[in-house]
């Protein structure tokens, strides 16, 4: 295996990132980060308790008045200044980002860091646009406007397939607008996340406005969302954490974001762009090796491109270079730990009893036995209403499925609990705008299925959750509106009050 970025020495002081300082966790009980193209342990720390989110929370209080009061401006330098350094780092995070997930160094160098990087930039210059409507005489008596404020400390949960861009998606939109955090990352995956909240410190933003606890869900993720100091949680994971997320949640009446699980439709018509459609499955399915929930996981093709479509894309599968994740010949490197992989698998392999696995469905052996790798995995053949087209497998898998009209092709596009991302493929605009009105996701690509900018909202329908990371649109979780209105009129005993009291 290639050159690894070195965890044990950077981390010796601990997974926990409070008010500014790196520390150990007081749980008591320990968690290894491992390279999942190995199978090795690379890092061990302890655990968050209970009393370290208290710690972390009670630094993001008091941190909240002094940051919520600072101008946008001084807010916006410190994020430009925060956006330099991660750009200085670039390598650093790259390296970190693949060890932990086993991403291909390419990925990390090319997708995730410069995301990253852009999301910062893009927020920075946001964090001077926090506008309310303009200030009218609605009622004729009065003015009126709106302010946008900070809310406070937001208590946010991000996932380990995207730990570097989850981190910023939110923690950027919450520190613009002027609130303090703290973020759980997953405990698979806590390295880009400190070295995210150390970069911040870097940048002149102050201590205790970006916090970090790495522990378990039950224990400390449970107890931030529950606390009674934090009035916002963003959770992006599994509709069902999702679903638990929301329950404690609403026992303290807080403010609620949830980016949950998806399955994403890839509607093929038939004028489509045979190759390009079949390019684009490919890359699609397999970015972070299946592991992403807007990948396209449901290709429906129209009944005469089907049989090609298919043949095409099982074709591309087989030249897709499974290795290294720290050599950049690597195209697709292993799931993010053998458990999951052995989940993944499990889907395949029950598919084989009532569909067929055109290509794939397997782990490789040789040099990558020790990983947690599985080869890219087309299926066809499957019912609507059955597993691997219903459920959220989270790994290269692409079950492809046959449809005959429009509405049949969007209808089965419809066909899930989930509405978070899609894709339409079609040289007819119409055809393809239609497809754009009806499908129920909070994305339609056309012609293409991934890309993603600072500038447009990530958000989902139906069991896909609520709310939008990235954009300006962000906001709208991250601040309370407040309407303001001032009497013109010097009256002291106005007419509206004898509706109450007195003749007129």
């Amino acid at each position: 295996m290639g050159n690894r970025f070195q965890v044990t020495d950077r981390f010796a002081d601990g997974a926990q990132y409070i008010g500014g300082k790196l520390r150990a966790g007081t749980s008591g009980r320990t968690h290894s980060v491992v390279d999942p193209a190995t199978g090795e342990s690379v890092y061990t720390y302890e655990l968050a308790s209970p009393a370290d989110v208290d710690e972390a929370v009670a630094a993001a209080k008091a941190a909240f008045p002094g940051w919520a009061g600072a101008t946008p401006g001084e807010r916006s330098d410190a994020l430009h200044r925060l956006a330099g350094i991660l750009a200085e780092r670039a390598e650093d995070f790259a390296r970190a980002e693949s060890l932990q997930c086993g991403k291909p160094i390419r990925l990390t160098t090319e997708f995730d860091v410069p995301g990253t990087i852009d999301n910062t930039a893009f927020f920075a210059g946001a964090a001077r646009h926090l506008q309310g409507q303009s200030a009218a005489e609605y009622s004729g008596d009065h003015t009126s406007y709106v302010r946008r404020e900070p809310i406070g400390v937001v208590g946010s949960i991000a996932p380990w397939n995207y730990p570097l861009q989850m981190a910023a998606w939110k923690i950027l939109p919450a520190i613009a607008a002027g609130n303090t955090i703290v973020l759980k990352p997953a405990e698979l995956t806590p390295l880009t996340s400190l070295m995210f909240a150390e970069a911040a410190k870097d940048a002149g933003i102050p201590d205790g406005v970006v916090n970090v606890v790495t522990g378990s869900g039950r224990e400390a993720g449970e107890h931030l969302v529950g606390h009674p100091d934090v009035v916002m949680t963003s959770f992006t994971g599994s509709t069902a954490v999702g679903k638990r997320v929301a329950e404690v949640a609403t026992a303290t009446v807080k403010r609620l974001h949830l980016e949950l699980g998806g399955k994403a439709p890839f509607v093929v018509f038939d004028d489509a762009d045979l190759e390009a459609a079949a390019h684009g499955a490919v890359a699609a399915s397999l970015i972070n090796t299946g592991q992403d929930c807007t990948a396209a996981t449901r290709a429906y093709v129209q009944r005469p491109l089907f049989d090609a479509f298919v043949a095409r894309v099982a074709e591309l599968m087989e030249t897709v270079r499974l290795g290294d994740p720290a050599d950049p010949a690597t195209d697709l490197g292993p799931l993010v730990s053998h458990v999951h992989r052995d989940r993944v698998a499990g889907f395949v392999e029950r598919a084989r009893g009532y569909a067929t696995v055109v290509t794939g469905g397997e782990a490789p052996g040789g040099e990558l036995e020790n990983g947690a790798y599985y080869r890219p995995t087309l299926i066809t053949g499957a019912a609507q209403d059955s597993e691997v087209v219903q459920s959220e497998i989270f790994g290269p898998v692409l079950v492809a499925l046959p449809f005959d009209t429009d509405d049949e092709g969007i209808r089965l596009a419809n066909d899930t609990p989930y509405g978070l991302a899609a894709s339409a493929w079609s040289r007819d605009v119409y055809r393809a705008n239609r497809a754009t009105r009806e499908i129920k996701a909070g994305c339609v690509w056309v012609n293409d299925h991934i890309p993603i900018i600072s500038e447009m909202p990530h958000g989902g329908y139906k069991a896909s959750g609520y709310g939008k990371d990235m954009s300006a649109y962000s906001f709208e979780e991250y601040t309370q509106v407040k309407h303001v209105m001032f009497d013109n009129t010097a009256v002291a005993a106005k007419d509206w009050h004898r509706t109450i009291f007195g003749d007129r």
